[in-house]
């Protein structure tokens, strides 16, 4: 079966790397590609560097995503745009479903939330591991409460996903990436976004603050181990392997967990090895301190937590038992941190700002 496969977010860091690993990625035959973008350099970009085929859409145009999916008879449908709302996704999957029904061919829909939405900030209970095969994880995020309210949302989001997957015959991924670290390899955006924070926060407050009472944990992945379940998920798809959907198909990347104090320390070192900050002393958050990292990331104080720790028990198993097998270990992360200080110096020299999404 031929599946003609469509990928958003083309100049983001997940979905830039994701493309610029698929020549070498040995996928099983298939379709087309196409890409979702915003502009005409985006369009020359991706059909240079990736062979894909550009779409230009407005995703706000609903109608127009509903029969663009039809007119070019997409089966598989990887959203990376965004994270929080499930404003845009019912659009994407109604044309799956119609393609369905006139081919008869099998469609996926991919949904990338983030690990948030599976922590403490949402509401989720972190007494114990929770794996990302757990037959309740639906559940869990369908009646996620949070006074967070766009955490919440974006949980919910998960559950309306599946439940508007499900209405029209579609198969449903909800893959949740973690604290993210390492190059990306797109055109554009080539850095994440959690690190990329708590470096803004120091250079703006001349050191490194924990936003943390306790000393809580948070999974990690480089980005290639990232990408590489990405593409994994979509092999098996190919391959016509059911891999588990629905209600049973959430994917979190992750070679494991790494206590947020440690991360902390480790980029300090690097912050102040280049003068960055006053010195390495990573120093506990008071109320004055948050109203300041507020002002620094664009927040409201109450929010910073949210951004820049928290407690995720969130475990993943989905993938190494499709045979997806991580690369990096996490205490990779604080091994390279150096390198990522300087990754992330260099991107905010050039002005990137942190996306609103995931």
């Amino acid at each position: 079966m031929s599946h003609n496969i469509l990928i958003t977010g083309a100049s983001g860091y997940l979905g830039g790397t994701l493309l610029a690993r698929w020549k070498k990625a040995n996928l099983p035959p298939y379709g087309k590609l196409y890409a979702l973008v915003r502009s005409k350099d985006q369009e020359n970009q991706v059909r240079k560097l990736y062979g894909a085929e550009p779409i230009v859409l407005n995703v706000d145009d609903h109608e127009t995503v509903t029969q663009t999916i039809i007119d070019r008879e997409t089966t598989i449908v990887y959203y990376l745009i965004d994270a929080y709302t499930a404003k845009h996704q019912p659009a994407f999957i109604k044309g799956l479903g119609e393609v369905r029904k006139r081919t008869g061919k099998d469609v996926h829909f991919l949904h990338t939330t983030g690990s948030k939405q599976f922590s403490r900030h949402a509401g989720v209970s972190v007494d114990q591991a929770l794996l990302d095969t757990d037959p309740k994880l639906y559940d869990i995020q369908k009646g996620a409460q949070s006074k967070h309210y766009f955490v919440a949302e974006s949980a919910n989001t998960n559950a309306t996903i599946i439940d508007t997957a499900e209405a029209h015959d579609v198969r449903s991924y909800i893959f949740a990436p973690c604290l993210v670290y390492g190059q990306g390899a797109g055109f554009s955006n080539q850095t994440s976004i959690q690190d990329v924070d708590i470096v803004r926060c120091a250079v703006k407050l001349r050191r490194v603050y924990k936003v943390d009472t306790d000393d809580p944990i948070w999974p990690v992945c480089h980005i290639s181990d990232t990408t590489e379940l990405y593409l994994h998920i979509l092999r098996k798809i190919l391959l016509g392997e059911g891999i588990g959907d629905g209600k049973h198909g959430f994917f979190l990347a992750a070679s494991g967990s790494v206590p947020w104090n440690k991360v902390y320390c480790a980029m300090a070192k690097a912050l102040a090895k280049r003068g960055l900050v006053d010195d390495e002393d990573v120093v506990q958050a008071d109320d004055q301190v948050l109203e300041k990292m507020g002002e620094a990331l664009g927040v409201a104080p109450d929010e910073v937590q949210v951004l820049l720790g928290g407690r995720c028990m969130f475990t993943a198993e989905h993938g190494r038992r499709i045979g997806w097998e991580p690369m990096y270990p996490p205490q990779h992360i604080l091994d390279v941190a150096d390198d990522e200080v300087a990754l992330i110096m260099k991107g905010l020299e050039r002005g990137n700002k942190r996306p609103d999404i995931r």
